[in-house]
């Protein structure tokens, strides 16, 4: 069974999530089989060639055509203008794919905190300092990270009734709205 990937119209493979409008679901969803990651990471690194990436992964050719085929399905990859072949195309990233960087060096990180750090085979580094970067997620308003119990998840104002039974009301929810409005 398919269904489409939430909010994007495009055909999402895999089995329907048991919350539809779970944004944990989603974002599964969307990322789907291990090596999207794989090829995204190819990307972010400036490797936009089908056959730079095929060498760089090893993977067979008609494997990668799928799997390339199947990441412009989901709206995170295109081609550029150019050859008919496929094999001989560059692709790019789209708004979408590019917009899962951050999730791909979180999870990065979090797999070398697992690590020694000299037994780590690949890091992040600063570009302008040279230095070794541990990325964080914090509120864009505040600044403050977000990993503590100081943030909790609230249902938001589309909430299923699967979501609305199992998380509270965002109880600060008539004070943002004020705020949004002020600002508009």
């Amino acid at each position: 069974m398919s269904s489409e990937l939430a909010g994007t119209g495009r055909a999402a493979a895999g089995p329907t999530p048991r919350i539809p409008d779970c944004p944990l679901a989603r974002t599964a969803q969307t990322i789907g089989p291990w090596w999207t990651l794989e090829i995204l990471h190819e990307m972010f690194d400036g490797h936009t060639g089908f056959e730079s990436i095929g060498r760089n992964l090893a993977t067979p050719a008609d494997v990668l055509l799928a799997r390339m085929a199947a990441l412009i399905a989901k709206g995170l990859l295109e081609t550029e203008h150019g050859s008919a072949n496929p094999r001989d195309r560059n692709y790019r990233l789209t708004d979408l794919g590019r917009s899962l960087r951050p999730i791909i060096l979180a999870m990065a990180a979090w797999g070398n905190h697992l690590l020694a750090p000299q037994d780590r085979s690949l890091i992040l580094v600063d570009a302008a300092t040279g230095s070794e970067a541990d990325p964080v997620l914090v509120d864009r308003w505040t600044g403050r990270k977000v990993d503590s119990t100081g943030y909790f998840f609230a249902r938001g104002p589309k909430a299923s009734a699967l979501i609305s039974a199992r998380y509270p009301p965002n109880p600060g929810a008539a004070s943002q709205h004020s705020v949004e409005i002020e600002e508009q």
